[in-house]
């Protein structure tokens, strides 16, 4: 029987593509489903390597489908033990390790909801989230559990090797029971410690219709050996990076700990990596290591997500990796709706280009009166969702092919003397400067202009004098003559959401009380 996952160009996909082919990849049905058997118990037999780890200090981490599904239900039974109930939160605080995935995965063969949260978070970022979720126990390790205790968290437990081991008298299979509308996951997305950002509640079915991206975004199929360096506290480290190539049984890889670049492409090189997913802001960091040229690698796809990539730092990657990197556009609570389709060899992959719709989705680009955009007119960005067109808070525009890209966000725009600036083309520019390393533009106040281009920006070197000029002068070239940031800041940080990306609104809200203090 052929399956969605035999097909690889975009014809085939546009054709053969349909929903009941998607519950074809799976063992369960609505009225009995549950991810962790979809992803691990199923994939159990022999010694098929589930998950590759790199650790931040150097040393790797290897486990089997078969270790995962034992551990993972004698974590199950932990739970149930202990009172945990169908439906109660199970919180799990911990890095890429043996501990985080069996915590998560437990949890949910339990019939809890598992909420993983980002290490990175202190107490107060902790304290949000635990009001919120009302977590019955929280996983976590030895460093963070005082900041949990300190966050208001209940039954907290360090989920250490010692931890797991001292179940190992426990049975090593669950006998799970939940459907596929039971919720699985309550995932909070990205934002900064001061606001709690919206959680999303994923169902165990979720999974399904997760397949598209995984098989159109970013081009998994059997055989392949994947990595995503993305936290599994966000959506595309989790969904994209872990239960997607798992769901098929294939093998994927991550990071664990600080990010360090070249540990990342150290790890790529000895796994002998063929498909990368990861944001564009890991692409940006591969590349200005300046190590990149020091591995070689297998790669036949690559994709990233997050925000669009800067020009100069795709052409580097398909120059360095062998291969063009494809985009996939979408979000935690929309899923992916557009994408590059990774291995699909009659789909030409267009610089700057997010992609087209994936198989089963519409969308368009329209202006404010809900009419469609004429190809190459700037509109929002809307996706159909149950006969009604949903606003995805995005700028964007369609070319004639039916190719879409990015404007930005719909509040990045900048307003300069009438002109229309979108910031995402202006850090482009900038960005392709040989001094720069990051950046991050916005609209500054201008009582002539309304508003001109400010550009915040990391040197990879030491500021020269003349060097903003230079810098004024190499957007000028590239862009239309107002589009070129007419003040420029040398900084040495960005603020940065916890997935990575530069966080403009801190960017703005710093500007506005930089200019209230000066009154």
């Amino acid at each position: 029987m052929t399956r969605l996952t035999d097909f690889t160009s975009y014809a085939e996909a546009q054709a053969q593509y349909s929903k009941a082919g998607l519950w074809e990849l799976f063992d369960g049905t609505r009225e009995r489903f549950n991810i962790a058997h979809e992803c691990i118990d199923r994939h159990a037999g022999g010694d098929a390597v589930a998950l590759r780890i790199a650790h931040a200090d150097g040393g790797d981490e290897i486990i089997s489908f078969g270790e995962l599904s034992r551990r993972s239900s004698q974590i199950a039974h932990f739970l149930t033990a202990r009172g945990v109930q169908k439906g109660d939160r199970v919180a799990v605080m911990i890095e890429p390790s043996l501990s985080f995935y069996c915590t998560l995965f437990g949890a949910m063969k339990a019939g809890a909801v598992a909420v993983p949260m980002f290490t990175l978070f202190g107490p107060d970022g902790i304290k949000l989230r635990v009001a919120d979720c009302e977590p019955t126990v929280f996983f976590t390790n030895a460093e963070k559990a005082p900041e949990a205790v300190e966050g208001g968290a209940q039954d907290v437990i360090v989920a250490d090797r010692d931890f797991l081991d001292s179940l190992n008298a426990l049975p090593e299979s669950f006998d799970w029971d939940t459907a596929g509308d039971d919720l699985a996951v309550l995932q909070y997305t990205s934002g900064t410690t001061r606001l709690l950002p919206a959680a999303v509640h994923h169902s165990h079915r979720s999974i399904v219709t997760l397949m598209v991206a995984a098989l159109y975004a970013t081009g998994i199929r059997p055989g392949d050996r994947f990595f995503c360096p993305s936290s599994p506290a966000w959506g595309h480290g989790l969904w994209h990076g872990t239960l997607a190539p798992l769901a098929m049984g294939v093998s994927t890889g991550t990071f664990s700990g600080k990010f360090d670049p070249v540990r990342l492409l150290k790890a790529l090189h000895d796994f002998g990596i063929t498909n990368l997913t990861a944001a564009a802001t890991h692409y940006r960091m591969m590349r200005n290591s300046g190590e990149a040229e020091r591995f070689t690698y297998a790669f036949d796809k690559l994709s990233f997500t997050g925000e669009p990539i800067d020009s100069e730092t795709a052409a580097y990657v398909e120059r360095v990796f062998g291969t063009k990197v494809c985009s996939m556009y979408g979000t935690t609570e929309i899923g992916v709706i557009i994408a590059n389709y990774p291995g699909a060899e009659d789909l030409e992959v267009r610089d700057g280009a997010m992609g087209k719709a994936v198989p089963g989705v519409e969308v368009e680009v329209q202006r404010e009166d809900g009419a469609r955009c004429a190809p190459g007119e700037t509109g929002e960005l809307m996706v159909k969702k149950g006969g009604k067109w949903f606003p995805t808070k995005d700028l964007g525009r369609v070319d004639e092919d039916g190719y879409f890209y990015h404007g930005g966000r719909a509040d990045d725009v900048i307003i300069s003397a009438g002109w229309t600036i979108g910031a995402i083309e202006v850090e482009d520019a900038i960005l392709s400067h040989p001094a720069v390393a990051e950046c991050g533009v916005i609209g500054a106040p201008d009582s002539l202009r309304g508003q001109v281009v400010k550009a915040y920006i990391i040197l990879k070197g030491a500021p020269e004098e003349g060097l903003d000029k230079d810098i004024q002068e190499h957007v000028r070239a590239r862009l239309a003559r107002h589009e070129y940031p007419r003040q420029i800041e040398f900084v040495t940080d960005l603020p940065k959401t916890p997935a990575g990306k530069v966080n403009r609104k801190i960017l703005r809200d710093l500007q506005a009380e930089t200019l209230a203090a000066a009154g």
